[in-house]
């Protein structure tokens, strides 16, 4: 059996933890309840999708709720989108976040959640408590209203 000649796969991959911001945190939006973040992710979304096809978007917050950034975690179709908890905590994780507000769109309509919508939730919330991010809320947004689950005691 012959040796490997490159040596370099024995080196574990690391990855450099460096944090850049470009965003002086004054600068920064700040979110004081479900309807400050409603607002500002309404003014965020595409108005050419909202009604058209289902999106999935984290705010991710600072200790003191400041938004670091949204970071779309899925795209998918008319009646549904994949999220995958490894991304999302992994863009929180990069943008230094400890808490989180995640949000999709209904493109029907109507708010009600779903089952898979609170099983999403569960997830994203039981993993949040082993990394100390705090899911904060969950909003089902559409071009006039919102359901909360904070809110709604749903979380």
């Amino acid at each position: 059996m012959k040796t490997a000649e490159n040596k370099d796969w024995k080196t574990v991959s690391e990855i450099d933890l460096i944090y850049k911001t470009k965003i002086k945190s004054s600068e920064r939006p700040l979110i004081t309840s479900s309807r400050s973040a409603y607002a500002l992710l309404r003014d965020c979304w595409d108005p050419d999708k909202i009604e058209f096809i289902e999106q999935f978007k984290v705010l991710l917050l600072s200790q003191s709720n400041k938004v670091l950034g949204i970071y779309e975690a899925s795209s998918g179709g008319i009646t549904g989108t994949v999220v995958d908890i490894r991304l999302l905590f992994a863009a929180a994780l990069k943008a230094n976040a400890v808490g989180l507000i995640i949000t999709h769109n209904h493109p029907s309509g109507k708010t009600d959640p779903s089952q898979a919508d609170r099983s999403i939730t569960r997830k994203i919330r039981e993993a949040g408590e082993l990394l100390d991010i705090k899911l904060l809320d969950h909003l089902i947004v559409t071009p006039e209203k919102y359901y909360s689950f904070s809110d709604e005691g749903a979380l």
